[in-house]
């Protein structure tokens, strides 16, 4: 037996469990499972579908019990040790006469060596038959699953000298993580492909495989990672708490006991790279990102947001390991505490399923959520526990500011060494990131409509016409800091308001008087 699951699943069948029911997309697995412990116990195995019947081989037909209740019939009747495969019968269970003669050989195979498995990839289950079927989850491959698939690819393909099959230890671990979460018919057709696009195995092409994944959900969002941590100015601490854990997902650390990493919260001041960080992370990690977008878990139906949330936790799990990104948390769980009264309590409920996996899961999804208003977070989701840390992401200083303006100016093809940085950042107190890229951006715009080259007076011309959000919000900003002094951990060494980057007031004005750039 190659998994727990399929040791438990012979275990039933030596019991003699009369009904077991499998949740599994994957029939061949499965149906290979089956075989095996057939042919251990000296059982014959037959298999049904609606379009062949009940047959032994997969190239047989038998028109007599391709109906529901004809196979039924047929099983009843059996009196030699044997399997019975239903696949797809979900689609028949609910109907009552099948129901009732499931219920009827539930105590006739009792007393025989016959057990009636049905095989479907969702649970659909009547509440008569709740207390006489065995419900089995057929987990996904483990890594030692994916590893003999992928050994049996290599033998397979050793001999053509056109594709290289050569893996270092630590390439091979990473690409069998990149297929965890693929079933074994997924995982082995993507590193089919990986050979024939690449001739090599190539992580890309298996993350692609999950993002069909994802876009078949709905639920989640997959980012196409374009953004590294070399794009990010300044949060030092931020980035070597993710640099020591950029090996958290591999089999070293759990040999060395180390726990999966849960995730992060990222608090602060809009605009200073906190959407930046969670697309830089999944990069630096190569893992997947998903978007959750709360707004699409609402549903108008009851009990549908419920079950959304649910959906979209399964099919975060089903590809870990992974990134899960939530954009500021605070608006998509706004109104929990008045939820009984404005919607029936319906966005305590999916709250509530959010943050109890938030803290029980065992996947490894790695959590990064984004949050402005600290004050309309729900308590409760700042509880040790929820996430390994929370960062507070403060306004850039000055060197921070120096590193923004190199990033931008590179980023749109420009060369730093022609811009005095040091004077950007000198002039550009209480400035974020995304003011900064604007200002960048405003200043290519008046060169352009000029039909010239930008210059270091552009960008200092539209840094001072600029009014940075610190200034119109600077009493929000500043209780934002006083809560994170001693609640938060601070991304950056030397940001805003610690390295004595001071914002200098705006000056009075006259009646109508104008703010000129010098």
């Amino acid at each position: 037996m190659s998994n727990r699951v399929e040791q438990e699943l012979e275990t039933l069948i030596r019991a003699r469990y009369p009904l077991l029911y499998i949740v599994s997309w994957e029939e061949k697995r499965v149906e290979d499972a089956l075989r095996s412990i057939c042919t251990s116990r000296g059982k014959r195995m037959f298999t049904w579908t609606v379009t062949q019947g009940l047959v032994q081989s997969p190239t047989a037909r038998d028109k007599q019990t391709r109906s529901p209740m004809a196979a039924l019939d047929f099983i009843e009747t059996s009196t030699e040790p044997a399997v019975f495969l239903l696949k797809d019968f979900h689609s028949f269970i609910s109907d009552t006469e099948v129901t009732r003669r499931l219920r009827d050989l539930n105590i006739a195979l009792k007393t025989t060596y016959t057990t009636l498995v049905i095989l479907a990839p969702m649970l659909k289950l009547p509440p008569e038959l709740e207390k006489d079927v065995t419900v089995i989850d057929y987990q996904l491959p483990s890594l030692e699953d994916l590893d003999r698939l992928l050994e049996n690819i290599i033998q397979s393909v050793k001999h053509n000298p056109q594709i290289d099959t050569k893996l270092a230890v630590d390439e091979r671990e990473h690409l069998l993580e990149a297929a965890l979460g693929l079933t074994a018919n997924e995982a082995e057709n993507v590193f089919a492909r990986s050979l024939v696009e690449r001739r090599k195995f190539d992580v890309q092409i298996i993350l692609t495989e999950k993002e069909q994944i994802i876009r078949k959900s709905g639920m989640l969002e997959y980012y196409r990672v374009q953004e590294g941590m070399e794009n990010v100015g300044g949060l030092d601490s931020l980035k070597d708490w993710m640099g020591k854990r950029t090996q958290a997902f591999g089999q070293r650390a759990r040999e060395f006991g180390l726990p999966a990493p849960k995730g992060i919260l990222l608090l602060g001041v809009q605009g200073c790279g906190k959407s930046l960080c969670s697309k830089a992370i999944a990069s630096q990690w190569r893992l997947p990102l998903l978007r959750l977008d709360v707004g699409r878990i609402f549903g108008g139906i009851v009990g549908q947001s419920e079950d959304n949330m649910r959906r979209a936790i399964r099919t975060s799990e089903s590809i870990a390991p992974c990134i899960l990104w939530l954009d500021e948390l605070e608006k998509g769980f706004s109104g929990t505490q008045s939820s009984g009264i404005s919607d029936g309590g319906t966005t305590a409920r999916v709250f509530a399923s959010f943050i109890t996996w938030l803290q029980e899961k065992t996947a490894p999804v790695f959590v990064v959520a984004t949050a402005n208003r600290i004050e309309d977070l729900p308590p409760e989701l700042l509880r040790k526990g929820r996430f390994d840390e929370i960062f507070f992401v403060d306004l850039p200083g000055a060197a921070e500011r120096k590193d923004i303006f190199r990033i931008h100016l590179q980023k749109r093809k420009r060369d730093p060494a022609l811009f005095d940085l040091d004077k950007l950042a000198a002039v550009s107190p209480g400035f974020s990131g995304a003011e900064i890229e604007q200002c960048i951006v405003g200043a290519m715009y008046d060169a352009f409509d000029e039909t010239r080259e930008v210059t270091n007076d552009d960008v200092v011309k539209n840094v001072e016409l600029s009014i940075p959000l610190s200034r119109t919000m600077e009493e929000q900003i500043e209780e934002l800091r006083e809560w994170a002094r001693t609640r938060a951990r601070p991304a950056s060494s030397a940001a805003e308001g610690t390295a004595g980057d001071v914002t200098p007031p705006l000056p009075a004005l006259g009646p109508g008087e104008l703010i000129e750039p010098e």
